[in-house]
């Protein structure tokens, strides 16, 4: 039923798979809950998530749990397929290749929906957006679902408030242990990760323009910093710029910020941040890159319009040669460089989020029919859970309120 590049690719993928889980102590302790508890028992679970070893390992820890797995990938160019293959060779269904084409993708997407699934574990909101435009009639078979991302949860709170949204889907972009440390460090160094593999070039001396303050934003500026650049930040929220001052960035509009970059790197979650008036103020030799969901914040059509050549620089940039002889240079086609030029977020990161996405699984499945159709944020209990797992693999102890204490905080 799977539809994949080539199966025999799966030993590869499956030490991939194996190393993570070494490095995931979180999620191998719920693996070890989900086998005794079976709380998928009899459950379809269709996953679009980037398909590479973290995610594989959900996968298993899921499939451990008794869930019927339907898994894709939510970036064509972040899908490695020898962990593809080795998914399969376990025996979960995949629908999934490197590189796809549009079209592709979008059916790869329709056969994990077909199938009628009961929890959708979706980044970006593409498997949700799906269902509910062409696949209306299995609405009633979803308990529910999680939503991995910043730009899917601006999605899915744009259905609620139009009341389009027809089952409860859970948060989890926004539990704390996840933003605060997914989107901020595994972030920050994922995305630096990604520009230094791929590029061989060095970051300090040079100056970054990080558009976007968010946590996403933070996290790149920080390690920015910390590898020697100047980095300057563009922001159209006050209070962000106002923060990222006081951190110590130097803040002013893309249009100013445009003509002064070497490395731009677009962390916003719109659309539109980079165009052709700030490419036509760019640097001899600027290089663009984007660490938002979709590939749509650095507007590479218009440098494939109006460029007057195009060229592979290297593998995963490609140069744009504007007609006054300046090249802009752009990696992984504007998706996200931290998957489309690297392996993503650290495996001790991924444990965390990927540990919230498999708790809040578990509670969909325990509260079945229980739960409003709207954004639902994860429960506190669960981030505390995930907060305690990851103190206890790291050997670290923590001081607890005495019941004077307690009596004292809640008196009034």
């Amino acid at each position: 039923m799977s539809q994949i590049k080539d199966i025999n690719l799966w030993e590869s993928g499956s030490r991939k798979i194996e190393w993570v889980k070494q490095n995931m102590p979180i999620l191998r302790s719920i693996e070890a809950e989900f086998a005794e508890e079976k709380p998928f028992d009899g459950l379809k679970v269709a996953l679009s998530v980037h398909l590479e070893a973290k995610t594989a390992y959900l996968c298993k820890v899921l499939a451990t749990g008794g869930a019927e797995m339907y898994v894709t990938g939510s970036n064509v160019l972040s899908t490695q397929d020898d962990v593809a293959a080795a998914l399969v060779k376990a025996g979960l269904n995949v629908f999934a290749w490197y590189n796809a084409s549009d079209e592709e993708y979008h059916q790869h997407l329709r056969s994990v929906i077909e199938i009628g699934p009961n929890i959708i574990i979706d980044d970006g909101g593409d498997l949700v957006n799906l269902i509910h435009k062409e696949f209306p009639q299995l609405i009633p078979n979803v308990i529910g679902g999680c939503e991995e991302t910043t730009t899917g949860i601006n999605r899915l709170i744009a259905m609620a408030k139009v009341d389009e949204l027809k089952f409860p889907m859970m948060m989890v972009n926004n539990a704390n242990c996840k933003y605060l440390f997914d989107n901020r460090y595994g972030t920050g160094q994922s995305v630096w990760d990604g520009i230094n593999r791929t590029t061989n070039l060095i970051v300090a001396g040079k100056d970054v323009v990080v558009a976007g303050y968010g946590w996403c934003g933070k996290g790149i500026s920080m390690r920015a910093k910390a590898l020697g650049a100047n980095v300057i930040v563009t922001e159209v929220n006050p209070i962000k710029a106002m923060e990222a001052v006081m951190d110590g960035f130097k803040v002013m509009p893309m249009e100013k910020a445009a003509e002064l970059g070497d490395i731009f790197v677009t962390a916003t979650g719109c659309d539109g941040v980079i165009t052709g008036e700030h490419f036509v103020k760019m640097k001899d030799g600027a290089i663009c890159c984007n660490a938002g969901h979709f590939d749509c914040e650095v507007d590479v059509s218009y440098l494939r319009k109006n460029a007057k050549e195009s060229f592979e620089a290297r593998n995963n940039i490609i140069g744009y040669r504007l007609e006054e002889g300046r090249v802009i240079y752009i990696l992984g086609e504007g998706r996200l460089v931290n998957l489309a030029c690297g392996d993503g977020h650290p495996a001790e990161i991924m444990d965390m989020s990927f540990a919230i996405q498999a708790l809040s699984a578990r509670y969909l499945a325990k509260l079945k029919g229980k739960l409003p159709s709207t954004v639902i944020m994860v429960p506190e209990e669960i981030d505390e859970d995930v907060a305690k797992r990851k103190l206890n693999s790291w050997g670290i102890s923590i001081d607890t309120l005495t019941p004077e204490q307690q009596r004292y905080l809640n008196s009034f």
